[in-house]
């Protein structure tokens, strides 16, 4: 059983200087701000590249949600969750982020963050665990 993925969703940059970084992307690359939940903890802004998004995340908090990753939306976290399972691996960083969806990550053989996105309203009990 493999995971039922939709299309990438994001692609999540760090940024040293997010004024400097919104100049750039903005002024020069031509992405849009879209926009982006006030419930999230870490300073940063999100873009719309067409169909797709690019996250810039000030600061160097290395955790779950805040570190350079891609995002892949899947129709059923659980479902994705217990695929994974099968592999002997485990999701972390289970959140539901408000007004945006659920998300959770996994890491591949190297370390790097791979999230797994959820859209799915309104948010139920199952979802907030």
């Amino acid at each position: 059983m493999s995971l039922d993925l939709a299309a990438i969703h994001h692609v999540a940059i760090c940024v040293d200087d997010l004024d400097a970084a919104l100049a750039f992307y903005i002024d020069v690359i031509g992405l849009t701000r879209a926009e982006r939940p006030d419930s999230l903890p870490n300073p940063g802004a999100w873009l719309d590249l067409g169909e797709q998004q690019v996250h810039l995340l000030a600061g160097t908090d290395r955790g779950p949600g805040t570190f350079q990753h891609f995002s892949v939306e899947v129709e059923s976290l659980a479902a994705a969750e217990a695929s994974l399972a099968k592999h002997g691996i485990a999701l972390e960083g289970h959140q539901v982020v408000e007004g945006y969806g659920r998300q959770a990550f996994v890491r591949d053989p190297s370390g790097n963050l791979l999230e797994l996105f959820e859209q799915r309203w309104p948010l139920d009990d199952e979802l907030t665990r």
